[in-house]
């Protein structure tokens, strides 16, 4: 099976018709005022010109309001799935009536398959670095290897992913997709095209890949 793409954080219109040029499977836009890669509703409605089809335009959010999402959904029909990044509950995610995905910081103690079973209704799970106040964009990764072999949800494996570690990232998790934003950027929310073009290849190259044992 082919690993998906996603390329989050994106906050320049040329980042993002090149991405989709390139074969990206989803983009993310960040509506979380504290993060630097973060976008208005109208930065974004200038954004999403001209993305084409089969590209999921993908909404960002840590512990957001109602009101927020509503005016994010209301203002931008291009977004078809909501990323919620905090401490957001299961009937918070889905009273939009919008498909979503939950991130899931892998503290030590972090039980997957609970999760899963939590989130029954989300898309997928998508495992990032646990960095204390920071939700999400550290930069860093965690042992992969505390993954386990199966999960009843597919999981999008984030943090710290670059074009060099990429595919052995995919060797050990063997996730449904990857998702990347600094490792593909010359500054925070600014990509760079041969990053973004390395990561796709190499992410796109691995297929039929099966999670490998910690010791082999």
């Amino acid at each position: 099976m082919r690993v998906r793409v996603k390329i989050c954080g994106l906050t320049r219109q040329e980042d993002i018709q090149q991405a989709c040029a390139l074969g990206v499977d989803a983009i993310g836009l960040v509506f979380y005022p504290p993060s630097p890669r973060a976008v208005t509703i109208e930065q974004a409605r200038a954004l999403l010109v001209d993305v084409p089809p089969f590209v999921t335009v993908t909404a960002l959010f840590v512990n957001p309001t109602v009101e927020v999402v509503q005016s994010v959904l209301t203002a931008l029909p291009a977004v078809s799935l909501l990323q919620f990044h905090g401490e957001e509950s299961p009937d918070f995610c889905r009273q939009f009536g919008r498909a979503y995905i939950k991130a899931i910081a892998m503290r030590d103690d972090v039980d997957l398959d609970h999760a899963a079973t939590h989130w029954h209704d989300a898309l997928g799970l998508l495992v990032d670095t646990y960095k204390p106040n920071v939700p999400g964009g550290s930069g860093e990764v965690f042992d992969w290897h505390k993954l386990p072999a199966k999960l009843a949800k597919p999981l999008i494996l984030a943090g710290g992913l670059t074009m060099d570690n990429v595919q052995e990232a995919i060797r050990i998790v063997a996730p449904y997709a990857v998702d990347v934003s600094g490792g593909v950027e010359l500054s925070k929310g600014i990509k760079d095209r041969q990053k973004m073009a390395q990561f796709i290849q190499r992410a796109s190259a691995l297929v039929n890949n099966v999670k490998v044992s910690p010791h082999d």
